[in-house]
């Protein structure tokens, strides 16, 4: 019998979010032939909400033949506005034009629902890409050297699944992740953050009778309000025609958190007081959102893990690496992941389990520092705008003010801090794998 080529491994992955649908489609490109996905949901199910579209995103969709579609209705942001929320007065302003010149591809934002429907429609133009919707997963029976778990539908009897790989982009509450901890005697947990969202759209017509909310949404600008615990960043999406609000402020509804979701119907009254003191244009924003359609997203991460891999079994995405929103990074890493996935997969020298594990191994190596990296910078950059009277914001209002003065220096919301952006848009993920590869089996 003649060996299997590694473009035929029986690949799995569990769940349809940004790291799973990125995963089917790297792989897909990269030629692999029976790429599963299995998801609870019965579709992509992405509620409604905008997602900025770094660089370093940017370029893998482009890599992945995607990112046409995307950047047809994403908005090419050129600067950014740092403001205090109670009297909108401007504390920094950072331009943003530099950007593209520097990475090649521009900071856009756009609709999350588009960038997964773009990634999903992508994996459906490829052959070896087949989804189980409405297919929950069960236990996972053996981790390699070909993993099987089983797979729950909807409608149906359970049943086993057999690969050669398997991978977990099940997110933060990933099944995978929690029985592979326990299988190994490890005791890491889903960490509470005490911090909650408001995810809002706003309609251009809603926005349209009043001029100085018809300026923020025709304007190519993210624009971030900032107060004690608090803070909002808006930015325009879909050309133009919704505002998108992001919030963060503490939660003060934990114990009424549903158990099988972070995302849950908020209370109106209590975000206008939440945000109560912030300055009326944003109140009247606020304002607009119907009664009954608060929509509040719990905020949770997970400790970080020692390890990524087991057997044949990886873990992707949030299911390893959950990331607080304020870097606007979280499906970026994911998608990073993917990627990475389908380079090293693409170059293992035969199909046997050994040389999957250490191909798997890669894969942490190149993105493990990187991803946890980004998850402290992103709660560093919470605890900098979200600091209320003393010192510690003086100097971070000190540092706003000097930027008015001159570009240069650091800027303390580090999303749009220059060398910090170098950290996180200079580094080309993809190449990395690809040139470090052979070095880096060889070493494991």
């Amino acid at each position: 019998m003649a060996p299997k080529d590694v473009l035929d491994l029986h690949i799995c992955i569990i769940g349809a979010g940004m790291g799973g649908l990125a995963t089917a489609l790297a792989l897909a490109k990269h030629g692999f032939r029976n790429v599963e996905v299995y998801e609870s949901a019965s579709n992509l199910g992405f509620v409604g909400a905008g997602i900025q579209l770094a660089p370093n995103m940017a370029r893998i969709l482009d890599k992945l033949g995607v990112w046409e579609e995307i950047e047809k209705e994403a908005v090419d942001l050129k600067d950014t506005s740092i403001r205090q929320g109670s009297t909108d007065e401007e504390l920094g302003h950072v331009d943003l034009l530099y950007v593209r010149d520097t990475y090649k591809y521009p900071h856009m934002v756009g609709h999350r629902s588009s960038l997964a429907g773009s990634l999903y429609n992508g994996c459906k133009r490829e052959k070896g890409v087949v989804f189980f919707w409405s297919t929950a997963i069960g236990e996972v029976q053996s981790w390699g050297p070909q993993p099987s778990f089983t797979a729950i539908p909807r409608k149906g009897e359970p049943y086993t699944v057999q690969a050669d790989v398997l991978l977990a982009a099940d997110g933060v509450k990933s099944v995978v992740r929690d029985q592979l901890l326990k299988l190994n005697n490890i005791d890491a947990k889903i960490v509470d953050t005490g911090q909650a969202a408001y995810r809002i759209m706003l309609k251009r017509d809603e926005m349209a009778h009043d001029p100085e909310l018809l300026e923020l949404i025709d304007a190519d600008r993210v624009t971030r309000w900032i107060g004690a615990k608090r803070h909002i960043i808006a930015y325009p999406v879909s050309n133009k025609q919704i505002y998108n609000l992001s919030t963060a402020q503490p939660d003060l509804n934990f114990a009424d958190a549903p158990s099988q979701t972070y995302t849950t119907k908020g209370s109106k009254p209590q975000m206008m007081e939440v945000y109560d003191d912030f300055c009326p244009k944003v109140k009247r924003m606020l304002d607009l959102v119907p009664d009954g359609e608060v929509c509040e997203w719990k905020l949770r991460v997970h400790e970080p893990l020692p390890f990524w891999v087991h057997g044949q079994t990886a873990l992707v995405g949030d299911a390893c690496h959950p990331t607080l929103p304020h870097m606007a990074q979280g499906a970026a890493q994911a998608i990073e992941d993917g990627a990475v996935l389908g380079v090293v997969l693409s170059k293992l020298p035969d199909t046997s389990p050994e040389a999957v594990n250490k191909g798997l191994r890669v894969y942490e190596e190149v993105r493990k520092d990187r991803a946890y990296a980004l998850v402290e910078l992103a709660a560093a950059a919470g605890r900098s705008m979200h600091l209320g009277e003393g010192a510690a914001k003086e100097e971070r209002d000190r540092q706003f003010a000097a930027l008015k003065k001159s570009a240069k220096g650091p800027v303390p919301d580090r999303w749009a801090d220059a060398e910090v952006q170098k950290m996180v848009y200079g580094q080309n993920v993809m190449k990395i794998a690809d040139e470090d590869f052979d070095q880096m089996y060889a070493r494991l």
